[in-house]
């Protein structure tokens, strides 16, 4: 739990904002019993589905995730409390009166909380008219600061100049924030592009990841860390038409983004020809496929002992390394004792363009 008031993190919890694709669902699902009670997933639901609760259900034991259903129509289908799982319910300012009075019914019935997902970028007011906003959440939800968890979602931060205006905005909201008791203060944001797509093929290409620095940025006011996955923060993003065989790999500051044509039309041998060339990079962890679930499948593929599996597969493999690291990371110190990377983040770039992979990142293995 991250706690609100102390300016430090007792123990990392972590909250990453994913879609409700079979992708990041299959990473959820391959959590171990360890890491499941430390990550709390916002499951965003942008499609009225029956087998939702049917999904839910099946996650690990520990894991408790929070679910959005801000994108759907106010109806008894969408009313948590009638899906029957464990669950946190997330509460969005402008929710309707029917909403929230729901939302609280869940937040008793299940895990006695709930998470209210500020966006910096849509709930735009002052401080009054948020103070507002979140009285009328507590009047309808007949729910107390001390049982709701604060999102604040910085949304989009694609690049220097995002970090620098989220920054003292973010700050601004969290100042806001520190006059009521939260059960815990996260900031998350976005820091992938759209698209893929465009990205140079067939050699690994490095984007700084903003959101990890914004939230480094504002490591001195102990909040909790959250961000969007392997995903982009814009909405109706996605890569439905880029069938390259694509991977996101995560590291402490950065992204490798592998795109792959090379070997020619076939599938297997462009998968087995990508995995090959990201286990032999000195990205690679030190713990091989040890280290997550989707680095044990891609050293199989490597190994060509395996498919080429798809596009949601290859998402599989990016979230459940991503998940896995942002914990590692979480866990780790950095040099100057704050949780997180080593990183200095202290100075940005004047231009975000994406980096050239670094000596020796395309080497085959031998």
């Amino acid at each position: 739990m991250v706690p609100a008031h102390d300016g430090r993190a007792a123990e990392p919890v972590y909250r990453p904002i994913l879609a409700t694709r079979r992708g990041e669902l299959e990473a959820l699902g391959h959590l171990d019993v360890t890491a499941a009670p430390l990550v709390t997933p916002i499951l965003h639901v942008d499609t009225t589905e029956r087998s939702a609760p049917d999904t839910l259900a099946r996650l690990p034991t520990g894991l408790l995730p929070a679910v959005d259903v801000t994108a759907l129509p106010e109806s008894r289908e969408t009313e948590l409390v009638r899906w029957g799982v464990p669950l946190v319910p997330v509460i969005g300012l402008a929710d309707g009166d029917r909403r929230l009075v729901a939302h609280g019914a869940a937040a008793r019935a299940y895990a006695g909380r709930a998470l209210i997902r500020l966006r910096a970028g849509r709930d735009r007011a002052g401080p009054d008219a948020t103070t507002s906003a979140v009285e009328r959440v507590w009047r309808f939800t007949r729910l107390a600061p001390e049982q709701c968890d604060l999102l604040v979602d910085a949304g989009d931060v694609c690049c220097p100049a995002d970090v620098r205006q989220a920054e003292p905005r973010i700050r601004r909201l969290l100042g806001w924030a520190r006059r009521y008791a939260w059960r815990s203060l996260t900031v998350a944001a976005g820091g992938l592009p759209p698209s893929l797509a465009r990205l140079p093929v067939d050699e690994p290409v490095r984007l700084e990841r903003w959101d990890w620095l914004l939230w480094q940025r504002l490591a001195d006011l102990g909040v909790g860390y959250g961000d969007y996955g392997v995903g982009s923060a814009q909405a109706g993003a996605g890569q439905a038409t880029d069938r390259l065989p694509t991977m996101c790999y995560t590291t402490d500051g950065d992204w490798w983004v592998y795109r792959w044509s090379r070997r020619g039309g076939r599938g297997d041998d462009r998968v087995a020809d990508l995995c090959r060339t990201l286990v032999s990079a000195p990205h690679w962890p030190a713990a091989g496929a040890a280290f997550s679930w989707g680095d044990h499948e891609i050293l199989r593929r490597a190994r060509r002992v395996a498919g080429a599996g798809s596009s949601s597969t290859w998402t599989a493999w990016s979230t459940s390394h991503h998940l896995a690291q942002v914990l590692t990371a979480l866990r780790r110190p950095g040099r100057d004792g704050r949780p997180g990377s080593s990183r200095d983040a202290a100075d940005l770039p004047d231009r975000h363009r994406p980096a050239r992979p670094q000596r020796g990142e395309t080497r085959r293995a031998g």
